[in-house]
C-alpha cells in the first residue's frame, strides 16, 4: 500500500477552481468549476480520467467552484458532498440541475469524515456564500489543506489547518490593481471585505501563521486575471515569508493556473 497520497491542482482562479486527491482506494476532486470537459480534459493530461472519481467535495455554491459539477455526476455516476445549507442552496436554486438523490451526501462544517484509507475534516470560512467550507487531508502523518475564499483567517481556522505538508493559500488580489481596476467599486468593497478574498499580503500573512516544520510546498491560489498578476502573487509570498526568516528553499512557494492542470505531486 502506497505511504501518503498525490494530488494535482486542475485549475485555481477567479474563473474556475478544481483539486484532485488520489490514494490507493479513493479519487476524489474538491469542486469543479469549470466545465465537465475541462475537468476531464486536466485530468486527462495528469495521466487520470474522471471515470475513476468516486467523490466531489463542495466548498461552495458559486458557480467558480460548481460550474461542472451537475454533468460529472451524471455521466459518472460521482457522489457529491456539502453541508445541509449548501445542498438547500444547490438544490433550491436547481444549480447543479437533475441530481440523482443518491448521490447527495451530506459533510457537515467542523466535521471529520474517513473516506476508506484517508481522512478530511472541512472548516468554515467568512465568504459570501450560505455555509462556504473547505478542507484538509490526512493520511500516513501527512496532510494536504485547501484555503481559498475567505476575507481573513481567523485563530480558529489557523489552529485546525496549522503545519501542512502542503497548501492551497488565496492569494486573489493586489489591492492597488484591484483599487484601480476595471470592476465597479460595490464588487470592489466586496472582494476587500471581511467576507470577500484574501489579497497577496493577506495572503502571506495566513501563511505565516500556519506554516510548521512540516511544510514544504505553498501553492498561490484563485488569482485574479484582472486584479493580480503571477509575479505580484509570488514576489509578495516571497519577500514576506524571507523577512519573517522563512528558508523559502525549503518552503517552495507555487504558483497555479486557471488554465492547466499542475503535475501530480506526492505527498
Amino acid at each position: 500500500m502506497t505511504e501518503g497520497f498525490k494530488y494535482s491542482i486542475i485549475a485555481s482562479g477567479s474563473t474556475g477552481n478544481s483539486t484532485y486527491i488520489e490514494t490507493d482506494k479513493r479519487k476524489i476532486l474538491v469542486d469543479a468549476g469549470l466545465t465537465a470537459k475541462k475537468i476531464e480534459e486536466g485530468l486527462e493530461s495528469i495521466g487520470r480520467s474522471a471515470h475513476d472519481l468516486d467523490s466531489i467535495l463542495i466548498t461552495h455554491e458559486h458557480s467558480d467552484h460548481i460550474k461542472g459539477i451537475g454533468v460529472l455526476a451524471r455521466k459518472y455516476h460521482i457522489n457529491l458532498y456539502a453541508n445541509e445549507l449548501t445542498w438547500h442552496k444547490l438544490l433550491a436554486d436547481n444549480m447543479l440541475g437533475k441530481i440523482d438523490p443518491e448521490l447527495v451526501r451530506t459533510f457537515e462544517m467542523g466535521k471529520l469524515l474517513t473516506f476508506d484509507d484517508i481522512d478530511v475534516e472541512s472548516f468554515g470560512v467568512s465568504h459570501d456564500a450560505v455555509s462556504p467550507q473547505f478542507y484538509r487531508f490526512m493520511k500516513d502523518n501527512k496532510s494536504f489543506v485547501i484555503l481559498t475564499d475567505t476575507g481573513y483567517v481567523s485563530d480558529r481556522i489557523a489552529g485546525t489547518i496549522s503545519d501542512a505538508d502542503a497548501y492551497i493559500m488565496e492569494s486573489n488580489h493586489d489591492v492597488e490593481m484591484l483599487r484601480y481596476g476595471p470592476y465597479p467599486w460595490r464588487t470592489k468593497q466586496r472582494i476587500l471585505s471581511d467576507k470577500g478574498h484574501l489579497s497577496n499580503e493577506d495572503g502571506a500573512t495566513a501563511a505565516l501563521t500556519v506554516i510548521g516544520r512540516h511544510t514544504k510546498k505553498i501553492f498561490l491560489g484563485h488569482r485574479s486575471q484582472h486584479n493580480n498578476t503571477v509575479d505580484l502573487a509570488h514576489l509578495t509570498m516571497t519577500a514576506d515569508l524571507q523577512q519573517h526568516d522563512v528558508d523559502t528553499n525549503r518552503v517552495q512557494i507555487l504558483d497555479t493556473s486557471h488554465e492547466h492542470a499542475s503535475r501530480l505531486f506526492d505527498i
